[in-house]
């Protein structure tokens, strides 16, 4: 039971417009979101990961509080932090008769200039982000549009890679699940945010330029949306710099990140097993408020 992170919207309420966004000197997000799984039978031996709570620090972006309540009787549940530092829930219910319901807030402040990530200098050679996993690994035709495409300068790279799948995948909900690959998506010309983040990362991995997959929300949507963070050298060391290839653009404070990675599978917001021969539903639903400052 995995939710696609490309579902169709809720109506989202009145936002800050992209220039209040950009002057104000301090922003807070309240984040409001729900996953209703409904069976049509009893399950048994549910076991359920979320990756749905934003990191404590990333950037200039700052976790004050969250709480994730789980509706199900006998529920134990879990956190921990993964490889990358994301936070991790597990729920494990033994028995579910007709449907669970995960409810999660979370409150974020962001105040400063960029939305750049500081990093270590290792960072630009870390395997994770070199490597191609099964979703981002190339094939010859990526291969030749990065090497088309790369410039001298990884900025102008990471620039010219997210314009290009802007073009090249037009957004089409349905066509993809989420075992699409990049190569799959590239040559299908559709898809979801999902696979226009791994079409840019396997671009970037093939020109050795190293990219993760960030998974988080875009006020002006209801669901969930990814995009990619390229990490490049700094005076200090590293930096991660967004962009958005769904979109064409850099990511800014319209975003809110919640969790990064090599690719969707490690940092899906909700997936599970459970044993049964019950049929399941998923209803998602997700509101960012904003408060200017």
């Amino acid at each position: 039971m995995t939710s696609d992170g490309g579902a169709p919207p809720d109506a989202p309420p009145r936002l800050p417009s992209p220039a209040e966004l950009e002057e104000a000197s301090r922003l807070t997000y309240v984040l409001h979101q729900r996953f209703r799984y409904s069976y049509d039978g009893p399950v048994r031996d549910l076991d359920h990961r979320l990756v749905v709570v934003p990191p404590r620090q990333h950037g200039d972006q700052r976790r004050r509080r969250h709480s994730i309540a789980v509706s199900a009787a006998g529920a134990r549940t879990t956190h921990r932090r993964d490889a990358a530092g994301n936070i991790v829930t597990r729920s494990r219910v033994p028995l579910v008769p007709d449907g669970i319901e995960f409810v999660i807030e979370a409150v974020v402040e962001r105040a400063g200039p960029g939305t750049d990530v500081g990093l270590p200098a290792a960072a630009l050679h870390d395997p994770r982000l070199l490597r191609p996993t099964r979703l981002t690994a190339t094939d010859p035709t990526i291969d030749r549009v990065a090497a088309r495409l790369a410039d001298r300068d990884p900025l102008a790279t990471a620039e010219r890679f997210c314009a290009y799948v802007h073009d090249a995948i037009t957004y089409e909900y349905g066509v993809t699940t989420v075992d699409t690959t990049a190569a799959q998506a590239l040559a299908l010309g559709r898809g979801v945010c999902q696979d226009s983040a791994h079409v840019m990362i396997a671009l970037c991995r093939a020109t050795g330029l190293p990219a993760r997959y960030v998974s988080g929300h875009l006020l002006s949507e209801g669901g969930t949306h990814a995009w990619v963070e390229v990490v490049v050298a700094d005076p200090e060391g590293a930096r991660a710099v967004a962009f958005d290839p769904c979109n064409g653009r850099r990511a800014g404070r319209a975003y809110l990140t919640v969790a990064t990675g090599r690719d969707y599978t490690d940092v899906a917001p909700t997936s599970g097993t459970y044993r049964g021969a019950a049929r399941g539903a998923l209803t998602a639903t997700k509101r960012v408020d904003v408060a200017l400052a």
